[in-house]
């Protein structure tokens, strides 16, 4: 006779339990038990798990990437990178204390401490099941917070300084992310009025996205984002295959995030609860992204890949809250709800002149709220205090970082200058120069200063010619005569753009002569040490000519600020 299906499941899963429970006892001289068996399962699923969350930041990164210019893919890059490597430090040294550690507010539950660093130690006499080894419980946690702190990078990309970004980072990863954690995970006083965030669609979600939404606010939008009649204009992302992959990322990560914070997986029980919660978190996606895609279409008309991945990652954070605690079809529900409210949020924004490059907000601020109060409409979870919980502690996150943000601006390291922001952050904040020739702000300096974007197109492309002559090996005096060529134009632009000046009468007439001289003096200085030397150092070369252009337009953007400023005035 046949054995059922689930029989042998059930067999396979006692033989794959025992000899793991052998193998770890064997290791370590231990009889092998049921307990050691349920330990080992519990921390070594928690560690895959935590492994999975890992692979948001990748998924975070490509989202991110695909859709700024490609002037800032290494900043964008560069912005994960210090969230993954200061927050896991960070965390390490105070977040993870305040945030687990006993409560140190006096019984008002606001913050928790136990010393720096991990300071719990495994008791052999504690193995059993749903027991964790506090170093894969930290680990598991860090994942979370580096996640937290990603989701404001997408947001204000393209001009916040890299030293804002990084006292940002310390910031939420060490205090603001921990402090309203302990809150609700480290048995704070919402825990204890019984409020329900699972997976974190407000621990997480709406702490990133709320601190998105306090960055954008006081960095202001994008040049060429918005015209002055309130029209946005669209700058487009540079590839949609990298933020597809990214989002595909993202969704794999999440069945790490969600099942993961089951945090036991031993037993029947605990099993049934973890594939519940895959199952919801896998419908919730689908339903948002679904959604999307269909309202989408009959709104603008056509179908929209980016509206259809934003209704993925909205399915996701909406369910993360209550995917332990909902059935399979009213996931689907919360995964539909979702998906509007993130296209309504990004709608919200537009109207707004607020610029959020990935639609950060949207995505995990409100739809990280609608997480938390689904889980009191269909979650069986008291919706009073799920409705507080969802308020309080994205209020936190916006209150704190906006003060932050705001205090940044103030000291004049908030933002980047307008033609660091122009030329690319790559450029600019990083002297990466690899394609950096190619500008890619033509389209944005088009729209910021319409009537000399043809004359620094020719700029570039003069540039461009000769870092591609010195690529195809061509000789040094063929090299020399480009190099004077662009000496020549540039001198001739450089005159153009002081009679325009007099022609306004612009004051400072004299001062931009001066920049203009020391600009050309700077050329002829690089171009007798250049061409003194017996080989051309391609590479060396379009580093010397790309840090000359960037001056170029932080000169002329102070100069244009003023054309833009004033010659209505003049009308």
């Amino acid at each position: 006779m046949i054995e059922p299906v689930t029989s042998k499941r059930l067999r396979l899963a006692g033989f794959t339990a025992v000899l793991l429970a052998f193998v770890v006892s064997t290791a370590n001289a231990e009889p092998p038990t049921a307990a050691l068996a349920y330990y080992a399962i519990d921390n070594i699923v928690l560690l895959l798990c935590a492994v999975f969350v890992f692979l948001m930041q990748p998924g975070f990164a490509l989202l991110e990437a695909g859709l700024n210019p490609s002037k800032n893919t290494v900043h964008v890059l560069f912005k994960n990178t210090i969230d993954l490597s200061f927050g896991v430090l960070l965390y390490f040294i105070v977040g993870y204390s305040l945030m687990y550690g006993a409560d140190a507010s006096g019984g008002l539950g606001l913050f928790g401490w136990n010393g720096f660093g991990i300071t719990a130690e495994m008791n052999p006499a504690d193995i059993g099941p749903g027991i964790l080894n506090p170093q894969v419980d930290w680990l598991f946690q860090v994942a979370f917070v580096a996640a937290a702190a990603t989701i404001v990078g997408g947001a204000v990309s393209g001009r916040m300084t890299l030293q804002a970004y990084l006292i940002y980072t310390i910031t939420i990863t060490a205090i603001v992310y921990p402090i309203s954690g302990f809150w609700k995970w480290g048995g704070g006083w919402l825990d204890q009025l019984g409020f329900h965030d699972f997976a974190g669609s407000i621990v997480v979600h709406s702490v990133g996205g709320f601190a998105a939404r306090a960055g954008v606010s006081v960095l202001g939008p994008r040049i060429g984002r918005f015209n002055q009649d309130g029209s946005a204009n669209r700058i487009p992302a540079h590839s949609m295959v990298l933020s597809a992959l990214g989002v595909f990322l993202l969704w794999i990560g999440w069945y790490g995030f969600n099942p993961g914070s089951q945090l036991a997986f031993s037993g029947a029980a605990n099993t049934n609860a973890t594939m519940l919660i895959a199952a919801n978190t896998t419908l919730a996606a689908a339903a948002g992204s679904a959604t999307a895609l269909v309202v989408g279409w009959l709104v603008g008309g056509r179908p929209q890949l980016l509206t259809t991945l934003n209704g993925i990652l909205a399915g996701l954070v909406g369910i993360t809250a209550s995917c332990d605690s909902v059935t399979n079809l009213e996931a689907i529900i919360i995964g539909v709800a979702a998906a509007v409210l993130v296209m309504l949020g990004a709608h919200l924004l537009e109207k707004l002149q607020i610029d959020d490059v990935v639609g950060a907000w949207p995505v995990h601020g409100l739809c990280g709220i609608w997480g938390g109060i689904a889980a009191g409409i269909f979650g069986g979870h008291p919706l009073g205090v799920q409705i507080l919980g969802s308020i309080v502690i994205p209020a936190w996150a916006f209150l704190t970082m906006f003060g932050l943000f705001y205090a940044m601006k103030a000291a004049g390291i908030l933002r980047v200058s307008h033609g660091e922001e122009l030329v690319g952050l790559d450029l600019a904040e990083h002297g990466e120069v690899e394609g950096a020739i190619a500008f890619s702000w033509r389209e944005e300096f088009n729209l910021y200063v319409p009537s000399m974007d043809k004359q620094h197109k020719n700029l570039v492309a003069v540039a461009q010619d000769i870092i591609e002559a010195m690529r195809s090996g061509l000789g040094k005096g063929a090299i020399e005569e480009a190099f004077q060529g662009l000496l020549k134009y540039t001198t001739d632009h450089f005159k153009s753009e002081e009679l325009f000046i007099a022609k306004h009468e612009f004051p400072g007439t004299d001062e931009h002569k001066a920049i203009h001289k020391q600009l050309t003096q700077r050329v002829l200085e690089y171009s007798k040490e250049l061409f003194s030397k017996e080989t051309l150092d391609a590479a060396d070369f379009q580093r010397f000519l790309t840090d000359w252009l960037v001056n170029h337009i932080l000169e002329i953007d102070r100069q244009y600020a003023v054309f833009v400023n004033e010659l209505p005035k003049k009308q």
